[in-house]
């Protein structure tokens, strides 16, 4: 019962954060599921693949309602989504088979310096000056193939690498939010399909697996991760998010310096 209760509280809150930044909410779902993983017992080789792959799944939820609250406010850039879309679906299959090859602990020293590097960039309001234009096709598809892969290592709807590169290349803030969200779809759906399919009968997975995918974890999220997820792009067409992104950044450094030193039974 209390590990339903967390599941349900990370997803109101992951949903709250990926409808207000496009993030996809999986920097906060991939430490607390690790933790929760650790708790039950799961082994330390998996329970880290097994958070990925399940915060992936939870996000191609997540980001249809986030998405489509988006669009209803008529700010998704459908034909750049589908541009940065194409390379989106093979860096993040691509992503997912790096990952596979990866042993636990080192994947939670790349996902602790992402989120070191996430929380510099947020609470320190870094972001690439707009000093050029949006690339044609070729270009956006090999940065979508970018974000995609490491979106896939992580466990994250790209959202933080989407919308900086997006600003870069001039477009406005809140039109990247959105597409950043609807991006997250393909790569959250084709990370999580290839997790399934990767760890499809690993012996060292536990009961209640599709492949990678815990899906008890994974609904206890989405039941609240989804509706949340409107509140959070109704809240970004409204609020300015300075201090809660300073917040949030704070809670990545925690989130960093855990998994770099391995120090995650109590978060």
């Amino acid at each position: 019962m209390i590990l339903l209760l967390a599941y349900l509280a990370v997803g109101a809150v992951a949903g709250v954060m990926a409808g207000l930044f496009g993030i996809g909410g999986g920097m906060i779902i991939v430490p607390v599921l690790v933790i929760a993983f650790a708790s039950q017992g799961f082994s330390h080789e998996v329970l880290t693949h097994m958070a990925v792959a399940t915060s992936l799944a939870t996000i191609v939820f997540t980001s249809i309602s986030s998405v489509r609250t988006h669009h209803q406010k008529g700010a998704v850039d459908w034909p750049l989504v589908g541009q940065l879309s194409s390379g989106v679906l093979v860096g993040a299959a691509l992503g997912v088979l790096t990952m596979d090859y990866m042993s636990g602990a080192l994947l939670q020293i790349v996902i602790g310096v992402f989120a070191l590097i996430m929380a510099a960039q947020m609470g320190l309001g870094l972001k690439p000056k707009p000093s050029r234009e949006l690339p044609g096709a070729a270009g956006l598809g090999a940065a979508g193939g970018i974000i995609g892969w490491l979106s896939a290592i992580c466990g994250i709807g790209g959202g933080s690498l989407t919308v900086p590169y997006l600003t870069w290349c001039n477009h406005p803030v809140q039109r990247s939010v959105a597409v950043a969200a609807a991006c997250g779809f393909p790569i959250a759906l084709v990370a999580a399909g290839t997790n399934v399919a990767v760890g499809w009968g690993n012996p060292l997975l536990p009961e209640q697996t599709f492949g990678y995918v815990y899906w008890p974890a994974m609904v206890g999220i989405v039941l609240t991760s989804v509706p949340f997820a409107r509140l959070g792009a109704k809240l970004a067409h409204r609020l300015s998010a300075e201090k809660l992104k300073k917040l949030f950044a704070l809670l990545l450094v925690v989130v960093g310096i855990k998994f770099l030193t391995g120090n995650l039974s109590v978060f």
